[in-house]
């Protein structure tokens, strides 16, 4: 549930903030975004600021590994173009599987700091995450910070 709740959060933020970096024509900064993830959950959990430092290592791990993943994806999704149009089914089978297995690296690397932030709580915190998520439905709203959290904490959403 924690992992689901991970992936989403993170898939959600960063995926919004690469729209828009792409819209706006600015270049994203996987920092930038980190900073304003890490000023949110200060906001909402008021983290002490050894957590606030490890929360940023935490997400600038995470960030790190899927500017990685993205660029692998944007190229598996070319060749998958590529395939459609040249009906290659043999190549429309390898894409597919590519994207399918960096998907499930991205929600890896997701749910793996997702899971580290979420053991640097206090119970109470934890719990007011929880209760967060709770009334928020599954999101931590994206008028809070910049593309805001695809999922949460502890809702199994």
């Amino acid at each position: 549930m924690l992992k689901k709740l991970t992936l989403l959060v993170l898939s959600g933020a960063l995926g919004s903030m690469l729209l828009l970096a792409q819209n706006s024509g600015r270049t994203f900064n996987p920092a930038n975004s980190v900073q304003h993830q890490v000023n949110f959950l200060t906001t909402l959990l008021s983290l002490t600021s050894t957590q606030q430092q490890q929360a940023t290592t935490i997400f600038t791990t995470a960030a790190t590994a899927d500017a990685t993943v993205h660029s692998s994806m944007k190229t598996a999704r070319q060749s998958l173009a590529t395939a459609v149009k040249s009906n290659d089914t043999g190549a429309i089978q390898q894409a597919s599987t590519t994207i399918g297995n960096l998907t499930a690296q991205l929600v890896l690397n997701q749910a793996t700091a997702d899971a580290a932030f979420y053991q640097i709580l206090t119970p109470e915190q934890q719990t007011k995450l929880s209760q967060f998520e709770s009334q928020s439905h599954g999101r931590l709203g994206s008028g809070m910070r910049p593309g805001g959290f695809g999922g949460g904490f502890g809702t199994g959403h």
